[in-house]
């Protein structure tokens, strides 16, 4: 089943520079409450809508906590995934089962006909969600154990 544990980072770009000597990387600073973390955006970095990131935008990255993380101040993480992130809404990524609760608890998901449920590339993505791996964009949650949502919209990770 998963084989990556996935943390969210929040926060507004900073800056965006080139990492090294490698002209396919470039290094995300994004700031929060919590200070930097600096994230590389390399070509196995899945970026949400192939969305040009700029300083001043708002997004999500996630990290893979599976992966070794070099002890730095500050911290600096290879992204898995990063895209823009609405004001008020909350992107989670994770795996979920038949049933469509997060593997890890956290989430349970209320689809609607017309929630729309896509694969990365944008296509319409028509069979079960169950065991795959998802990018999901909601706004509020019942105060239930686990939380439960009306995604906005599901990315279907194949």
């Amino acid at each position: 089943m998963p084989s990556m544990n996935l943390v969210p980072i929040t926060g507004v770009i900073q800056d965006i520079t080139a990492f090294g000597d490698d002209c396919c990387q470039r290094q995300v600073s994004i700031r929060n409450s919590d200070g930097i973390s600096n994230f590389i955006v390399g070509p196995d970095t899945y970026v949400i809508n192939e969305v040009r990131l700029r300083p001043g935008m708002n997004v999500a990255a996630f990290y893979d906590a599976n992966l070794p993380i070099p002890l730095i101040f500050p911290p600096q993480y290879q992204a898995v995934f990063i895209g823009r992130r609405n004001p008020y809404e909350t992107m989670y990524a994770g795996y979920f089962d038949d049933n469509l609760e997060a593997l890890d608890g956290s989430l349970k998901l209320n689809l609607e006909r017309y929630t729309p449920v896509v694969t990365s590339n944008g296509q319409p993505f028509e069979c079960s969600l169950g065991g795959k791996l998802l990018i999901v964009y909601y706004s509020t949650t019942t105060r239930s154990i686990p939380p439960q949502t009306t995604p906005r919209k599901i990315i279907v990770i194949c």
